[in-house]
């Protein structure tokens, strides 16, 4: 029971920590609740039919199709947070206005709100998948149902409370400084997800093996609660390869150098207008 309760709240932290940031970074915008929970509608259903292609899905390109299946999630995920931090270093001016006063209105370059139903389905789709799968290994190690279900919900519970609590913290930050804070933790978050796809890339045979350039497990284990966080916040690995930290520092330079054009085309754009 108390594995099951430890995986599960791993990964539903996850998930609920990355709609925490959402959420709280697109306080203000009208509909954003419908289109979140529609992406968590859709994530968990596609949770369910990973749980009905389990056994195919974990057998399949030669027993790495879980591998492809989660790096595909993960790169989808980091395109609609890179997509979010670029557009929110244009429009962030006009979202804090919306705080101060909720009936003004957006009229301009208004949030694509359906991105918020792609990157939060992803992040419940990707979590609900690795559950589902955890679930299946540990249901056919012949492990108790009874006691594998109770840890799940145990898991659930908690995972679910400490977002909640994340998100009421991040929404007593002042409006001004909202949005540049969510912006760095969202920046990290990508970035880490990146390195994470990478390893599932080089799990799956598609990138090559290379030794770890460091081994930090001896200062904070990965599996350290503390290391746990700083895995699911920065990305944080006790034991990084080459292609780890190229992925992590190319999704960083990636994203920066989109958000600086763009805010440098709007100031431009200000100063001829």
């Amino acid at each position: 029971m108390l594995s099951s309760a430890v995986i599960v709240f791993r990964e539903v932290l996850e998930a609920a920590l990355i709609i925490s940031i959402l959420m709280a970074a697109t306080c203000g915008l009208p509909g954003r609740t419908r289109w979140i929970c529609a992406g968590l509608f859709a994530g968990l259903s596609g949770a369910c039919i990973v749980a009905l292609f389990a056994r195919s899905i974990t057998g399949a390109f030669e027993g790495t199709g879980q591998e492809i299946m989660n790096a595909a999630i993960l790169f989808t995920a980091v395109l609609m947070l890179a997509w979010h931090n670029i557009w929110m270093s244009h429009h962030a001016k006009e979202l804090v206005a919306h705080l101060k006063n909720v009936s003004a209105k957006i009229t301009d370059g208004t949030l694509p709100l359906y991105f918020l139903t792609v990157a939060s389905g992803m992040a419940v789709l990707r979590e609900g998948s690795e559950v589902v799968l955890f679930m299946y290994s540990v249901a056919a190690s012949g492990s108790s149902t009874t006691s594998m279900l109770s840890g799940s919900l145990i898991g659930v519970a908690a995972g679910v409370l400490v977002g909640r609590l994340i998100y009421s913290g991040l929404l007593r930050i002042p409006a001004s400084r909202l949005f540049q804070i969510t912006g760095w933790m969202i920046l990290l978050l990508a970035a880490g997800l990146a390195a994470s796809a990478a390893g599932y890339l080089i799990q799956a045979g598609i990138l090559p093996y290379e030794p770890p350039l460091w081994n930090s497990g001896s200062l904070l284990s990965e599996k350290s609660v503390v290391g746990q966080l700083l895995h699911i916040l920065v990305g944080y690995q006790e034991r990084p390869t080459a292609i780890h930290l190229a992925f992590y520092l190319g999704t960083l330079g990636i994203i920066l150098a989109g958000m600086q054009w763009v805010h440098r085309r709007s100031q431009n754009r200000f100063q001829s207008a």
